[in-house]
């Protein structure tokens, strides 16, 4: 359960509200916004506050632009997007530090007006949680909101400093997202089926521990299958392999055993000659890599044994893609399991950026029970973890 208040448990009417958002969005080379779905999914907490004649401040990052001012990761964009969505005119300011942002707010600004501060990471002290930083930013309102998600994990001045000066509450999205990996842990209707792939095993180490004592079945994919398949003794010839994670792979299998969970591997892999889109390749059962190939994709094999996995469960989880689905070649893995997940009749819950690309590939969106706005936040509360971002709301009596 979200034992932290919303924006409903408290009186924001008539209140000057700054909001953390996440408005890290991807741009085209006019600087336009090419898909917009963070900012849509900031639309029920703004709407929220607007309606309750609150004064929005927003404030987000874009991009990694290293504590200085670059114009490729301006907000403005954002702001224009924002401002055709509410079909309103969203004022954005080119600074943060300002005398003229104080002045606008507290003497010129109008109940349910929304305005947009530039990128916080133009300022070191975002990333380092400056406390003058925070200070400074929380002067500008009477009220905290937190509806990044995406940013949750990361102890900046704008997520977890700013509350210590402020009543700090959530947003509907932060709420949402909580609340949906929560029932996941504590109540997830079973069989629990959760779907791991992507490159690497050392980032999902504490997920799939955690994730052991929850699931009654687990596939791995991806470039993690490697790792796994030489923690068995198999040849895996030149795939991706975390080496110092091969003691953790056969420790995982024990565990997966001991607790009765079904961990599942492919039976055959798509192996390329070379890391090449249009490379030679050919399907193969995982006991006959050659020594100089490499695997991409899962086999024709697997993909009918995890879909028929699929089909058996009532609730998944799915993080990480099952190969290269970048290159179509190599992408059956990917789609299969997109839409195994999709026509499923279980509760869906998808996050992790390329996972979240795939499916908007093979456009399923509308057929995902939740698609997360945080992959690096959802899976540090599969580890368990308390993130800080929700650590420093307040607390419901």
């Amino acid at each position: 359960m979200f034992d932290r208040k919303t924006i409903k448990d408290i009186n924001i009417r008539d209140k000057k509200v700054i909001v953390r958002v996440d408005y890290n969005v991807p741009l085209d080379e006019d600087l336009s916004v090419i898909d917009d779905a963070r900012i849509r999914l900031s639309l029920p907490t703004l709407k929220y506050l607007k309606e309750n004649n609150s004064k929005i401040i927003l404030m987000s990052h874009m991009g990694r632009p290293e504590g200085k001012s670059e114009k490729r990761y301006k907000l403005d964009p954002a702001a224009r997007k924002l401002g055709e969505l509410m079909e309103t005119e969203i004022k954005k300011f080119d600074d943060i530090y300002s005398e003229k942002i104080k002045q606008y707010i507290d003497t010129i600004m109008k109940a349910g007006e929304v305005i947009m501060l530039e990128n916080l990471r133009f300022y070191p002290g975002e990333k380092s949680n400056d406390r003058v930083f925070s200070e400074y930013l929380a002067s500008l309102a009477e009220i905290y909101v937190n509806d990044a998600f995406g940013t949750a994990h990361r102890a900046h001045a704008s997520v977890a400093g700013v509350p210590q000066f402020l009543l700090a509450v959530s947003g509907l999205l932060l709420e949402k997202e909580v609340q949906t990996f929560s029932s996941l842990l504590e109540s997830p209707e079973k069989p629990f089926l959760t779907i791991l792939g992507g490159n690497k095993v050392s980032d999902k180490i504490l997920v799939i521990k955690n994730l052991l004592n929850k699931v009654n079945a687990l596939i791995i994919c991806g470039g993690m299958t490697y790792t796994f398949l030489k923690a068995n003794s198999l040849e895996i010839g030149k795939s991706i392999c975390e080496e110092d994670q091969l003691d953790y792979a056969r420790e995982m299998m024990e565990l997966a055993k001991k607790n009765n969970v079904d961990l599942l591997l492919p039976v055959d892999i798509t192996v390329a000659k070379e890391f090449k889109k249009n490379t030679e390749l050919k399907i193969i059962d995982i006991d006959k890599i050659p020594t100089d190939w490499m695997g991409l994709d899962m086999g024709t094999k697997t993909i009918k044994l995890f879909s028929e996995k699929i089909k058996s469960a009532k609730t998944i989880f799915w993080n990480g893609p099952a190969g290269v689905f970048e290159w179509d070649r190599f992408s059956k893995g990917t789609k299969s399991l997109a839409f195994a997940v999709a026509n499923s009749k279980a509760v869906t819950v998808a996050g992790g950026g390329d996972t979240v690309a795939a499916i908007k590939k093979y456009g399923l969106t509308g057929k995902i029970s939740h698609i997360s706005s945080g992959g690096g936040a959802s899976m540090e509360l599969l580890e368990g973890k308390l993130l800080p971002g929700i650590e420093a709301l307040e607390k419901k009596q």
